[in-house]
């Protein structure tokens, strides 16, 4: 399958803005991946995702990104939310048992309920985001009951703001989505990136502000290398230290509106346009 794909991988709130803020960079370079013939999201990337395919402009995304949050609160994470996490991995087996284990979590979790978390979804998209486009979309999501992948596109009859509710239902902090009976939790569950959904594309530019798996769970760079040679692919990621003091010390800094625009500017600020541009356009 020859064609352009962009992949947008997890992140939270600030992985939504930095994002937003590195194809506002490549816009203004010349390079709109908007164009893709494939895009993929994934929890924050599923947000960008939706909206790229929509065809807004990165560049007025990103001027949303830097408004003042108004309203708007961290949801509550437990300090002892990355061990959970890494227990959780350490006793599963496989990718599934992980995330069945990250769904009975998410299911148990004090929660907003699903109708406030979908109007807060609706409003990050924005009110020209609600149908699926033309141009293919693909949202990543993981059963909470079986852990099993579950991706959703146009062809799925599935609401487009209920599929993004899906990707972006981080175990015990957000509600898992209810669709068709099933619940569902976030994409980030199974893959920081799901960049295999992009298998079959020549050119890929992925976005990732997390690569790292860990057990069970492939790292953005495995599923990259497993691509093989027939693909050629751009991996933008922020450096260490940036991405550190953009998320704060604890976990609900990544889910925080205030670091928003501090994240969209380090995401502005890199600088990719080149090594972006030798796969884009070759």
């Amino acid at each position: 399958m020859a064609g352009r794909a962009v992949v947008l991988g997890s992140g939270g709130v600030i992985g939504i803005a930095w994002e937003t803020g590195v194809l506002a960079a490549l816009a203004a370079d010349g390079l709109d991946l908007r164009e893709a013939d494939l895009i993929v999201g994934t929890s924050a990337g599923a947000v960008v995702g939706a909206q790229l395919a929509t065809g807004l402009h990165p560049e007025d995304l990103y001027a949303r990104q830097l408004r003042p949050p108004v309203g708007e609160q961290a949801p509550k994470a437990s300090p002892f939310a990355p061990f959970r996490i890494a227990w959780q991995l350490t006793r599963s087996k496989t990718i599934e048992e992980y995330g069945a284990r990250m769904g009975r979590i998410a299911l148990a979790a004090r929660t907003p309920s699903e109708q406030e978390r979908r109007a807060e979804v609706a409003r990050w998209l924005g009110d020209e985001v609600r149908e699926w486009p033309d141009r293919r979309l693909v949202i990543t999501a993981v059963d909470a009951e079986t852990g099993k992948a579950a991706d959703f596109d146009a062809a799925g009859g599935v609401d487009l703001v209920d599929a993004v509710c899906a990707s972006t239902a981080g175990p015990g902090t957000r509600p898992p989505a209810t669709i068709g009976g099933r619940r569902y939790i976030d994409g980030g569950t199974r893959s920081p990136a799901n960049v295999d959904l992009a298998a079959g594309y020549e050119r890929i530019v992925v976005i990732a502000p997390f690569t790292r798996g860990g057990g069970v769970i492939p790292g953005v760079e495995r599923q990259i290398a497993e691509l093989g040679d027939q693909a050629k692919v751009a991996l933008i990621t922020p450096d260490a230290a940036s991405w550190r003091e953009a998320r704060g010390r604890s976990l609900s800094g990544l889910l925080d509106p205030a670091r928003r625009a501090p994240a969209a500017r380090n995401g502005r600020s890199v600088r990719a346009a080149e090594r972006v541009a030798a796969v884009w356009n070759a």
